[in-house]
């Protein structure tokens, strides 16, 4: 079958013998192993004859026939003799081989793909003979090795595994020892296999990268970027000593960031961030220290990629795993403080949007710590955060609510700091009493500990002031005697509204100020939405006087139960530390205001049904009743000129404070009733809502029976609210 080999042609066309005896042809075709190795040991001589007598067309052709007619041959025992036959022919060309090398390596790497295992490893065999030979001069062939070294380690059959093992490390070795690889035409072929799954092909790819990082000629931290992402895959390799091996090159590649003195950051920072969000645990611990080490050594050359960084590290402060937790921590903290330190003008926007987004994280580590970036970036540079308010404030309300009451306390820090600014500070409270509209159960639940904590890290006046300027205009009248009713009973208990307090009780004292004064009449025309707040208000400012003639005004007001439970509560803060001085004002029994003050707990307790709050006010009128008595009887026994000098001094006295403060009063009472007048009206008219009747006929029916009923009291309804007034006004003065 062979005998066709025994003519050839030469280059012009001309017959000529072939190099190769038939025996010799013979052997390499046959089945036996030994035969073929033989017949491989005669192409050795064979081509060492023919190289030394310098007879380099008939090698060639000798190594022609051997790819041709065996290594391509269908018969695979004639595949097996021509592998064999060219490692042969590589052995005898020795040192020389240099220029036979295009002729030799095709036909042995198209053998990697045979079907057949032992084709597979006998090229395997003669690949290895040949690199043995020609050492360096094989890597011009480096990139079609390498393919080829991919798709053995990807063999099922465990000889040809073995046989690119030998093959791997002979090829490494001569890499090692040379200082003319070409890195830059490998790097390509190294990305498209570098996110293969195979656990051999990652242990090849893993053991080339250290290999060559290991060489002094190349930089590997050039090409990092590029396989950076395939080397960060192979640590969820369910393969250990895979997983090891990859861990092992990213150390070492950390270490020489570390230490090189210029490392281009950019690409790496994004697979990095990638890497963050992997499914992978380990993965996710290496890539966050990773990226503190990069924040570290970086600084503001990461600048671009500030947003990415945050991202990756608002994801891997609330992982499940404490490790991974505990290391995007120390990141979060070296890099907040990085930004805070940064110069530079950075675009802010995309930070912004990314903390607005982890607000709504599931978690409220994350939740918290958006936050305080939130804050520190209004501390660095509020004017650029304030550009950007429309898209912060509706996240940072809507994060009022949440439920941890970590990350509202938080929040609030950062509405505060926002506050700072007199725009903003009326925005942000703006804001705040319409949150508060739209969710009544909010205001409930959260509406105390917003305002307070707000009044702490702010002015509580200028806060209490602003809120009361809103409020008045506001239409819904249900709604602002609620949060009145809750701003009052802040007012009267909470600590942070101290000065706001002490501003009140000086509102009426002879050296108040005109913002003490101006504190009292605005609070107090926001205050008439609520009864009881504005009586309590009245009581805290010592204006004993108005609050007198201001509870009888409340005959007028619709009793319910809820007014009825705030009176009940404002006598159990009667008792409280708050009004202390009140309770040491009714010992005062000469003083001018002593007579309005009992008048007005009189008429506190005329107002309550017989309760428990009925008891305790009562007794504490009754212990002064007794001094009453008690200092009357002193009174007595001092003679009764003294007691006469005194009472002209007080009543004269009392007559200059009543006529001066008259016309005030009369303008508080006159506001108080018009916004009791309101509320009424908008009582009536959700009645009316709900009536069958017409419109028009259930205000006919309304009015004449409010007609009638105020006929039947007074018979002239507009001296019923005036009169009062003046006569009040001179039964405290008298």
């Amino acid at each position: 079958s062979l005998s066709h080999l025994k003519m050839l042609e030469d280059a012009s066309g001309t017959p000529m013998e072939s190099p190769l005896p038939p025996v010799l042809l013979r052997g390499l075709g046959d089945r036996s192993y030994d035969k073929r190795k033989g017949a491989a040991l005669e192409v050795t001589s064979l081509v060492k004859s023919l190289h030394d007598s310098g007879e380099k067309e008939k090698i060639v052709t000798v190594i022609n026939v051997l790819a041709q007619e065996f290594s391509r041959s269908r018969n695979v025992h004639h595949r097996k003799g021509g592998l064999i036959g060219l490692a042969g022919c590589a052995i005898g060309l020795g040192a020389d081989i240099d220029r036979y090398l295009n002729y030799l390596i095709p036909p042995v790497l198209e053998c990697f793909d045979d079907p057949e295992s032992r084709v597979c490893y006998y090229a395997c065999e003669s690949l290895y003979n040949i690199s043995k030979v020609a050492r360096t001069n094989i890597l011009r062939y480096f990139n079609q090795i390498f393919d080829g070294l991919c798709k053995l380690f990807a063999h099922v059959d465990m000889d040809v595994k073995n046989g690119a093992n030998q093959l791997d490390r002979l090829i490494k070795d001569i890499v090692t020892e040379t200082d003319t690889f070409d890195i830059e035409s490998f790097i390509p072929l190294l990305q498209k296999h570098i996110r293969r799954t195979k656990p051999y092909i990652r242990q090849l790819l893993v053991g080339w990268i250290s290999v060559l990082d290991a060489v002094p000629d190349i930089n590997m931290l050039d090409y990092l970027p590029d396989f950076l992402d395939g080397l960060f895959n192979m640590l969820s390799d369910g393969n250990r000593e895979i997983k090891q091996a990859a861990d092992n090159a990213l150390a070492e590649f950390l270490r020489e960031i570390k230490e090189a003195e210029v490392v281009e950051f950019g690409p790496m920072v994004n697979i990095l961030v990638a890497q963050c969000h992997s499914k992978e645990k380990f993965n996710r611990l290496t890539a966050i220290n990773w990226m503190t080490e990069f924040i570290s050594l970086g600084g503001t050359h990461l600048i671009l990629y500030y947003s990415g960084i945050l991202g990756s590290i608002m994801y891997c402060i609330s992982d499940p795993e404490p490790d991974i937790c505990a290391a995007a921590k120390t990141a979060n903290i070296g890099f907040m403080n990085l930004v805070k330190a940064t110069t530079e003008h950075f675009d802010l926007l995309p930070i912004i949007h990314s903390l607005t987004l982890e607000l709504l994280s599931d978690y409220v580590t994350t939740r918290v710590a958006s936050l305080h970036w939130i804050n520190m970036l209004h501390e660095k540079d509020p004017v650029e955060m304030n550009q950007h308010i429309g898209e912060l404030l509706p996240a940072l309300l809507k994060t009022i609510s949440d439920s941890a009451d970590e990350v509202v306390l938080i929040n609030l820090q950062v509405l505060a700091r926002i506050s700072l600014d007199v725009v903003q500070f009326n925005r942000v409270l703006n804001a705040l009493v319409q949150l508060f509209m739209e969710d009544r159960p909010l205001l409930e639940t959260r509406g105390a500990m917003v305002i307070r904590k707000l009044c702490s890290l702010l002015d509580s006046s200028s806060i209490y002031m602003t809120l009361a300027k809103i409020l008045n205009t506001k239409t819904d009248l249900e709604f602002t005697g609620l949060i009145v009713q809750t701003l009052n009973l802040i007012l009267l208990t909470a600590p942070e509204l101290s000065p706001l307090r002490k501003s009140l009780k000086n509102s009426f004292q002879p050296h108040a100020s005109e913002q003490d004064k101006q504190t009292f009449a605005s609070l107090f025309h926001c205050w008439a939405h609520n009864p009881v707040a504005t009586f309590s208000l009245c009581l805290l400012a010592q204006c004993y006087d108005l609050s007198a003639k201001l509870i009888l005004r409340f005959a007028e007001v619709d009793v319910t139960v809820g007014f009825l439970m705030q009176i009940d509560k404002l006598i159990q803060l009667l008792e409280s530390p708050i009004f202390i001085q009140l309770r040491l004002h009714l010992l005062e029994t000469d003083a001018p205001s002593h007579a309005d003050l009992l008048k007005s707990l009189y008429g506190l307790l005329m107002l309550l049904p017989q309760s428990q709050a009925y008891k305790t006010l009562s007794d504490r009128l009754t212990t002064v009743s007794s001094l009453h008595m008690h200092i009357g009887l002193n009174n007595a026994n001092r003679g009764i000129t003294s007691n006469n000098n005194n009472h002209v001094a007080v009543v004269k006295d009392v007559d200059i404070k009543g006529k001066d403060n008259l016309a005030l009063y009369s303008s508080l009472i006159g506001q108080f009733e018009v916004i009791q007048e309101k509320h009424t009206e908008y009582r009536l008219s959700l009645l009316r809502q709900k009536s069958l009747l017409p419109t028009n006929t259930g205000t006919m029916i309304a009015n004449a029976s409010s007609t009638s009923m105020l006929n039947m009291a007074t018979g002239n309804a507009s001296q019923s609210v005036v009169t009062p007034i003046s006569n009040s006004s001179n039964m405290g003065g008298n």
